[in-house]
């Protein structure tokens, strides 16, 4: 309890220093000249704004975090932070990554299916719908060599639509770049947004991708064995509501998972180090959004991406 209560501390003096930077940038703010965009100076203002926000994100994050062995959806970087002032609202909304399929790990290099994580999107696609010729595809687009899958398709086929793009004969950089393999632009995409991520846990080269069983959806959770039914991911999440999950082999735990949980210990983890950080400030009717991907690494972090709009 003493704990929490150092947390929500933590908190109240980072909102407090992120609203006084923000009064100070309105005060400056008056002294710009008269004939100054309007629009303009309300789109600074909501920039800068949105930044401190991810800056109070990532010190919620390692506050939070840096002497924890596990993260969970019960931590308080995974409750929405608004925030109201005279000139303007903030809302903050971090994510774990790491309880997520990193689709960059389905396949080998050499264009091998990966005998643990390609199962995994296999049964993903599957449970939502989505034709199992996408992973032929992914694996043309990452591969380095030119011979296409029976679903996938090559330079050949790329370069020879509307707006031809070249594969990347590498990893997945974004989200977005799924967008323009063959087959995910549309509905698959979309059904895939929230189970999946590129983002890997460490500094690459990658070996495994573990998933994190404290965040991970109910889709993610059913995928990771065939044997996982949905009423035993809906049972897994009532377990880790209450109690987190503070080492892999506490899956065991929960009823009918005893059989199924050492064949998991390989593609499973309990503590995630990849989040996404979405900040919206709103000044006088403006927006501005920052997405921000970070990795962390104790108190250290690590931009992976970033995007203003």
């Amino acid at each position: 309890m003493r704990r929490q209560g150092g947390f929500v501390l933590v908190v109240v003096l980072l909102v407090v220093a992120l609203l006084t930077g923000m009064t100070v940038t309105f005060i400056n703010d008056v002294y710009i000249e008269t004939g100054s965009n309007r629009a303009s100076v309300e789109a600074t203002q909501g920039s800068l704004f949105a930044d401190s926000g991810i800056s109070l994100g990532l010190q919620l994050l390692i506050r939070t975090l840096e002497d924890r062995s596990y993260s969970s959806l019960n931590d308080l970087w995974a409750k929405p932070v608004y925030l109201e002032e005279e000139h303007g609202s903030l809302k903050l909304l971090i994510s774990e990554e790491s309880g997520k399929l990193n689709l960059n790990m389905v396949v080998l290099p050499n264009g091998t299916a990966h005998p643990v994580y390609n199962p995994i999107a296999t049964r993903l696609l599957k449970n939502l719908n989505l034709s199992p010729d996408l992973l032929d595809a992914l694996s043309d687009w990452i591969d380095v060599e030119e011979t296409p899958n029976r679903g996938g398709a090559e330079a050949v086929w790329y370069l020879a639509q509307m707006q031809p793009v070249r594969p990347a004969n590498g990893q997945l950089v974004t989200i977005e770049e799924l967008g323009r393999v063959k087959g995910f632009a549309g509905e698959p995409i979309n059904k895939l947004r929230s189970f999946i991520t590129v983002y890997a846990e460490g500094a690459r080269p990658v070996t495994a991708a573990p998933v994190n069983i404290n965040t991970a959806p109910r889709e993610v959770l059913e995928a990771l064995d065939e044997r996982i039914t949905p009423e035993l991911a809906d049972r897994i999440i009532e377990y880790r509501k209450t109690t987190p999950f503070q080492h892999p082999s506490e899956l065991g735990r929960v009823t009918g998972m005893s059989d199924i949980m050492p064949a998991l210990l390989t593609c499973i983890s309990v503590k995630g180090t990849v989040y996404r950080i979405l900040s919206e400030a709103t000044v006088n009717g403006t927006i501005r959004t920052i997405e921000a991907f970070v990795r962390l690494s104790g108190a250290k972090s690590t931009i992976l991406y970033w995007r203003e709009y």
